[in-house]
């Protein structure tokens, strides 16, 4: 049997190596939270492996009303899913007929090309600049008559800038008003940009928006799958119609629902996260390293060619990082050793 055209050209999705079973290795290559879960979470997971023998709460009924209270909206504005992943994919199922073009920058998040073909949508793909910062400018002048959506990574994956408010007003200005614009801030916790757009206050100006999120790096979920979208309430409703049915296990909501709970732990870990983020940055511009300003997790180094051959190097000095065959390496903040760890091994790069 045929798969579809559309299916046999995806790109593969490649994720961060992993540890081998004993390895004494470093993983930098997923963006993790490094931190293990709190007590409290693990409590949360530990009492819900019972209930496995029953369906899960097919709309997180409990954990949306959580997630709309901690944000300050209404709980129809909330749709959850397995991962934003996911509820990307059903933003794009509830909005976007076939031929329908999707805008989004890259290099950026690579599961963007998959998600927009599997929808039956077309990719436009707007180069970010030298500086690995989203070009919105050309972003606007990439939409035509058939642009359905357009995807603002922000922090933009790999790369790692962030966009600014007054230039994200000066675009969203610029996108018709039926046009959908989705503000993928999976790495929202980590910005410190004093410039950085209010997400919240975005969406509250502009109906055409949906705020994308995850539990997966902050709240240090990445092995639950929680993702979730902030919509319009209609938008919402059309978003959370085409989501898979009993998509988020009733052990990940209530891990997720423990997480916000101890909210204040977890973003105090963000916190030394960030502090390492600086000192990891400081180490690099010492040695005469100039990356894309990074608001995220990571570092992105632009190395071209020897890309491989440089991640196999950091591989076999114990640090496993996520290389993009060609364009560069993207390095995620880990644990203090692992800093350390990879300053020499970057040095060694230069």
């Amino acid at each position: 049997m045929p798969l579809r055209a559309a299916v046999a050209a995806l790109p593969a999705y490649v994720p961060g190596a992993r540890l081998a079973p004993g390895s004494s290795a470093f993983k930098l290559s997923s963006n993790e939270n490094p931190y293990p879960p709190p007590a409290a979470v693990v409590a949360a997971i530990v009492d819900a492996a019972a209930d496995t023998n029953r369906y899960p709460d097919m709309y997180a009924t409990d954990l949306t009303e959580a997630l709309a209270t901690d944000l300050g909206v209404d709980a129809a504005q909330v749709v959850v899913g397995n991962g934003s992943v996911a509820v990307l994919a059903h933003i794009l199922s509830a909005v976007v007929d076939a031929g329908d073009e999707v805008v989004y920058p890259w290099r950026s998040f690579e599961a963007y090309p998959i998600a927009v073909a599997v929808a039956g949508g077309t990719s436009v793909r707007v180069p970010v600049t030298r500086d690995g910062r989203l070009d919105l400018p050309a972003m606007a002048a990439a939409i035509s008559d058939r642009t359905r959506v357009v995807l603002v990574c922000t922090p933009n994956n790999p790369t790692g800038p962030v966009v600014h408010a007054g230039e994200l007003d000066a675009f969203l200005a610029s996108v018709p008003g039926d046009v959908l614009v989705v503000l993928d801030e999976a790495y929202l916790e980590f910005v410190r940009d004093p410039e950085a757009p209010d997400g919240l206050a975005v969406l509250a100006a502009h109906p055409n928006v949906v705020l994308l999120r995850t539990l997966s790096k902050a709240y240090g979920l990445a092995g639950l799958r929680v993702g979730y979208a902030v919509a319009e309430p209609a938008l919402a409703a059309g978003i959370r119609a085409v989501s898979t049915p009993f998509g988020v296990s009733h052990v990940a909501q209530r891990a997720a629902l423990a997480a916000l709970s101890v909210k204040d732990e977890l973003l105090e870990r963000v916190e030394h996260l960030v502090a390492r983020r600086e000192r990891l940055v400081e180490g690099l511009r010492d040695q005469g390293w100039d990356l894309p300003g990074t608001q995220a997790n990571f570092v992105w180094f632009p190395l071209g060619g020897p890309t491989a051959e440089l991640a196999v190097g950091a591989s076999a000095a114990g640090l496993l990082v996520r290389p993009f065959a060609g364009e560069g390496i993207r390095v995620s903040v880990g644990e203090e050793e692992a800093t350390e760890a990879f300053l020499r091994v970057a040095a060694g790069w230069r």
